[in-house]
Parts: C-alpha cells; structure tokens; sequence
C-alpha cells in the first residue's frame, strides 16, 4: 500500500511504541500501538487513479476527493465566490481516501489560507467560518476561458489542510494536489454553463467520478 509522504512520521511514532512494548513483553499495548499504527497508515493512503495513467478530456472536471455529496446547487452566499457560480459540496469521512486531486486542470491564479474554527465539516456554515485554502484554477479552451474555483475546508478532526500547489504553476485535472488530515469537505465552484453531473448523497471517488462537464466542449 502506497501512503503520503505525510503519514510515515504518524505511522511511525505508534509503531516505535510497539516496538518498545514488545520488546518489555506488554503484548496487550504493543498489539494496540501496531493497530494504531496500521490505522493511520490507511488513512495516509495514496492510490493510484486514472488521471495517472492518462489525461482526461478537456471537458470534464472530476471530483476531487472521495466523499459524498451533500449540495449541488447555486453558489451559496458567504461561500461561493462573487459571482455566479454552480456549487458542488462534499464531506470526507474518516475512513475516505484523504488525498486530494485538481477537479480540472489549468493554471493556478490564486492560493489563498484562511484561518478559522474547526466545526464539523457537515455543518452548512463550516465552509464559511472554518480554516480553508481557497484555490483559483483558470483555462482557456477554443478561446473560452473556464474558471473552477475549489475550497480545501477542515473538519472537527481535520486540523491542517496540506496545499501543495502555488501560484502559478499549471497542474493536470486529476493531479495530486495535496491532502487533508482527519475528515474535513470539499467545495468546488463551477461556472453556471458547466453541467453537474453528481446529485446529493452519491458517493465519489476523486480522480474518477465525472463531477461535472463543460457543454459543448468548451
């Protein structure tokens, strides 16, 4: 199992624990530590998706974490950018892949941190009150510019949104993008021309589920 380079320092301090432990003969808390050690080892895990074997089409923007849809619908007031914008929300469980992907590609114009609370990410107002990264993606197609704006939000558990993108750079749809630790959601922002393909309640898998697609090519 591949992980993040993130999760080996977790990784590792339960399982040196376990070492110790057994090394004394305490089999009950050595077993414990290992588990533990296993656990978030797991959450750290990076799998491989399909952007990684080959570009998407110009048209599609694809979920960027595994989660579950809680909204799709207008732009919400105090969440969305200034705009006019076709909103998509998702939350990560616990037990979700953590690694975050670009929901399209193009270069990156914006990456602002934003500090804040930590409620839980289910909440409809933790997109607006808790600590987030807001990132800006523009691209220009058949000389149509599309802007895909998403936001990175933590959780209750969820305590550091890990951005691994900067200004400038051009990045890939689908491309490793960074992570989140311990629960948190997502909020992709789409321009009203694009057509939402996910409803509410559906599970999504980041780098493979079509969240939306851009009418006519463009």
């Amino acid at each position: 199992m591949k992980i993040d380079r993130d999760g080996y320092a977790f990784a590792a301090v339960p399982a040196a624990g376990a070492l110790m432990a057994g090394l004394a003969g305490r089999r009950v808390l050595a077993g414990s530590l290992t588990l533990s050690s296993v656990l978030l080892a797991a959450f750290f895990r990076d799998p491989d998706r399909g952007p990684d074997l080959s570009p998407l089409p110009d048209d599609v923007v694809i979920a960027p974490a595994d989660a579950k849809i809680m909204y799709t619908g207008p732009g919400q007031a105090g969440v969305a950018p200034e705009g006019e914008w076709s909103q998509v929300s998702m939350f990560l469980s616990l037990t979700d892949v953590h690694i975050n992907r670009a929901p399209y590609g193009g270069t990156v114009t914006s990456v602002v941190h934003r500090r804040g609370r930590y409620l839980a990410a289910y909440r409809a107002d933790s997109a607006q009150l808790n600590e987030r990264s807001e990132v800006r993606v523009e691209r220009t197609v058949d000389g149509q510019q599309r802007v895909v704006v998403f936001h990175q939000v933590v959780g209750v558990a969820a305590r550091r949104v890990v951005t691994r993108i900067s200004a400038g750079d051009q990045i890939a749809t689908g491309e490793r993008i960074g992570l989140m630790r311990f629960g948190s959601r997502m909020d992709v922002f789409l321009p009203p021309t694009a057509e939402v393909a996910v409803s509410s309640g559906q599970k999504v898998v980041a780098g493979e589920t079509v969240l939306a697609r851009f009418g006519g090519g463009r």
